[in-house]
């Protein structure tokens, strides 16, 4: 008997869920609700539950309810069946690509480049100019060179470059200055020339000093002296000495 009011709770659960699986899982939590309110409360008198006993029997009624429900559920699930795809059966517009990364290209070449090599400078003493002079005796020539660098380039723009040689063209000339030592040669003070003081020479005349004496005449003259005076003379006063024989004012001009 017992065998028999298991199997038919489960045909109604089976039947429910199948026929109606709201009606079917409001009936399953209501009972499992009942089982555990009887459980707590020792009894629902109301319903002919009078102890926990007869709650772990609605709560075995419920467990039959949803064991007949699930078993009747999984025979009517349609089989699932899962095909294998392959990489080939996959749609070509779905297909997921990945774009092919496209290699960048690096390349080498070699590049000479021309630069000026600046030329020194020196200097000598030279005995042969005077001290405190100089002069450039060697112009100063610059030089040039020739860098050969190994250039790196990735998709066409360089990145770097090395330099792998290195050859002088042309080789620089030094600037040479020579700086004078010789001693200047001081050149000796003229003789001072005796000077006819002031007073010794008469005032009637220029240019000349003539003598103030008893007579006095043209050096290299005719006259007989005892004075003598180089000329010419020019007269500003009176001509005592009758040196301007002329009268053009200038004494002893022959």
């Amino acid at each position: 008997m017992t065998a028999l009011v298991i199997l038919g709770v489960m045909v109604l659960g089976g039947v429910l869920a199948r026929i109606t699986p709201v009606l079917w899982a409001l009936i399953l939590l209501a009972a499992i609700g009942l089982a555990v309110y009887v459980f707590i409360r020792g009894g629902a008198p109301r319903l002919s539950l009078r102890s926990r006993t007869s709650g772990l029997l609605v709560l075995g009624a419920a467990a039959l309810l949803l064991i007949g429900g699930g078993a009747a559920n999984g025979a009517t699930r349609p089989a699932t069946v899962t095909a294998a795809v392959t990489p080939s059966a996959t749609p070509q517009a779905f297909a997921a690509t990945t774009p092919t990364p496209t290699p960048v290209p690096t390349t080498f070449e070699t590049v000479d480049v021309v630069t000026a090599i600046p030329f020194e400078r020196s200097t000598v003493d030279d005995p042969e100019r005077d001290l405190g002079t100089t002069a450039i005796v060697t112009a100063g020539v610059e030089g040039s060179k020739v860098t050969t660098y190994r250039v790196t380039k990735v998709d066409g723009k360089e990145i770097g470059r090395t330099a792998v040689k290195e050859t002088v063209t042309v080789a620089p000339i030094t600037e040479v200055t020579a700086n004078g030592t010789r001693e200047q040669q001081v050149a000796a003070p003229a003789p001072l020339v005796a000077q006819e003081p002031a007073g010794q020479c008469d005032p009637n005349y220029a240019d000349a000093c003539v003598p103030i004496a008893s007579d006095v005449d043209c050096a290299g003259g005719s006259g007989n002296g005892p004075a003598y005076v180089q000329g010419p003379v020019r007269v500003v006063g009176t001509d005592i000495y009758d040196l301007d024989r002329d009268g053009d004012g200038i004494g002893c001009d022959k």
